[in-house]
């Protein structure tokens, strides 16, 4: 998103009490540029000046993040990376980890296994992030 799109809607959210969600895909830029074919550059500044906007807000939040657990590729040493950056803003930042179920371009992929959203859990806690949670619970795979 083009930064002065973002302060529009930051203050939008500001006036109406909403929120704005990032879907923090990966730290490594390689990561993010196979899976989305884009930098994740902008989105990481982007995200950095909304957390610190966020700071100093009161009442909902302001910002919240979330990472799709695609297996073999997102793992709890990506997760920890990203955990850690989102922690230096701001260790309140709501951030959601989400399960992944196959579907278009990823068809050949299996859903996400609980062991590895719960090891990414942990290094999202570890990492010092504060309110981080589960999602999509109910396509978690018990296979491995």
């Amino acid at each position: 998103m083009n930064p002065a799109y973002l302060r529009r809607a930051s203050f939008l959210a500001l006036r109406s009490g909403g929120t704005i969600k990032f879907d923090l895909k990966a730290w490594d830029e390689n990561l993010h540029l196979a899976l989305t074919r884009v930098s994740n550059r902008r989105t990481l500044e982007n995200f950095q000046w909304l957390g610190e906007l966020a700071r100093k807000h009161m009442g909902p939040p302001l910002a919240l993040a979330s990472t799709l657990l695609v297996p073999g590729y997102v793992d709890a040493q990506e997760v920890a990376q990203i955990a850690r950056f989102i922690a230096a803003i701001n260790r309140c930042i709501p951030y959601a980890l989400l399960a992944f179920a196959p579907h278009f371009f990823l068809s050949d992929l299996p859903l996400t296994s609980r062991r590895h959203a719960l090891e990414c859990l942990q290094a999202a806690q570890e990492a010092g992030l504060q309110n981080v949670r589960i999602g999509n619970l109910h396509l978690l795979s018990d296979l491995y």
